[in-house]
């Protein structure tokens, strides 16, 4: 093996990038991320250390104003976030899919104008596909864009929206030629604050991510200017899948970063932990439930940060045919692990696990909706199948 093979691993820009976001997670963060579980609030205080910091979007282009990191930078953000709170990672990672769509799809103009707030942090990004009777089966919504004189008025409900009410921009799919199918929807940003219409259903009360609002986005009359479509019409659906090739990685990573906080909270626990006159951490048991953790852990962070390279390359312009694989296989795999690891977590702490003066059963909440959202774990081995199949 020639001495100059690059080595199989982040370079030492991506790991300064971790040192200094744990260091401010733990640091800014971490302190309120149980208060935001326990009252359902929304985590203003990591909004404002990761705008601080320029954290909060790292991904948009330096030419609108952004940071420009790349998509393994982006997953090293998340990651770090997710480690202490798994609420406040969702400030990035929503941010990034919100605004893929215009980044591949969207019109100079478009860009210009939308992602430049982004990147300062004056304005959050959400995404709006699903509808009550549309999650799976994304392509049956019934939101509706008709064309009038020079733009188009939306009516419909989106459902399950991530940071709705929070968010000032939304990427809103919706059908514009009914008899069409998924190549009768569009794609339109959404001004919730400029657009009149735009109201937002109750908070959900949910199992975790508490810190992170989910809401209805309801839209009454909507009207959009036509320069605020996302490419052309009857492509949305196309923009839609493609978006979600890339961010299914970030939920890999929020995983990631939820099961790598618990296995370390657990790893200091079981070291402090006395019973049989010795600590917990010295029983063989307790030991390969560590290293299990550990195992399945840095097997979906591998996966995950392959993916994550691909995505840049795909992003560039680059031909990556397996990028659709891959991307599903790093969020199923991480996912599931994320809930194994925490659930091992809060067993390993016994009954201390299970109780709110822990954290690990917070973790171990907030872990179960990697499994489920940007796409169940069931639908991305469906979505892996017809790849190996087609």
């Amino acid at each position: 093996m020639s001495a100059d093979f690059p080595t199989y691993a982040p370079s030492e820009e991506h790991e300064l990038l971790r040192r200094t976001v744990r260091e401010l997670a733990e640091a800014k963060i971490a302190p309120f991320a149980a208060e935001v579980d326990e009252e359902s609030r929304f985590p203003q205080e990591a909004l404002d250390a990761l705008v601080a910091n320029d954290l909060h979007a790292v991904h948009v282009p330096e030419s609108y104003g952004g940071a420009g990191a790349d998509a393994l930078a982006t997953v090293v953000v998340i990651e770090e976030v997710a480690r202490v709170c798994a609420s406040s990672s969702l400030i990035p990672a929503v941010n990034k899919l919100g605004s893929v769509p215009v980044l591949l799809a969207g019109s100079a103009e478009l860009k210009e104008r939308f992602l430049g707030p982004v990147a300062r942090g004056e304005a959050m990004f959400s995404y709006a596909l699903s509808e009550a009777d549309a999650g799976s089966d994304a392509a049956g919504m019934k939101t509706r864009a008709v064309r009038e004189g020079e733009g188009w008025v939306l009516n419909g409900t989106k459902m399950w929206i991530t940071n709705a009410g929070v968010s000032r921009f939304y990427t809103v799919m919706a059908v514009t030629d009914p008899g069409a199918g998924a190549r009768g929807i569009s794609a339109f940003v959404v001004d919730a604050e400029a657009d009149a219409g735009v109201s937002f259903g109750p908070k959900e009360r949910k199992l975790g991510i508490k810190g992170s609002p989910t809401r209805q986005v309801i839209l009454e009359d909507v009207r959009v200017p036509a320069d605020r479509m996302i490419g052309a019409e009857g492509t949305g659906f196309k923009t839609a899948l493609a978006t979600l090739d890339h961010t299914r990685i970030t939920i890999a990573a929020q995983a990631l970063g939820i099961a790598q906080g618990a296995l370390d909270f657990a790893v200091g626990y079981v070291k402090q932990r006395r019973q049989f006159g010795k600590a917990i951490a010295d029983f063989q048991g307790v030991q390969f439930m560590l290293a299990d953790m550990a195992m399945r852990l840095e097997g979906a962070r591998q996966l995950t940060y392959h993916a994550a390279i691909k995505s840049e390359r795909a992003m560039a312009g680059e031909s990556v045919p397996d990028l659709t694989f891959v991307s599903s296989a790093c969020k199923a795999l991480a996912s599931d692990v994320a809930m194994d690891v925490t659930t091992d977590a809060v067993q390993l702490l016994g009954g201390y696990g299970y109780t709110r003066e822990f954290p690990v059963e917070r973790m171990m909440r907030d872990a179960k909706i990697t499994q489920i959202y940007e796409g169940t774990n069931q639908i991305q081995r469906m979505v892996m199948a017809r790849q190996l199949l087609k």
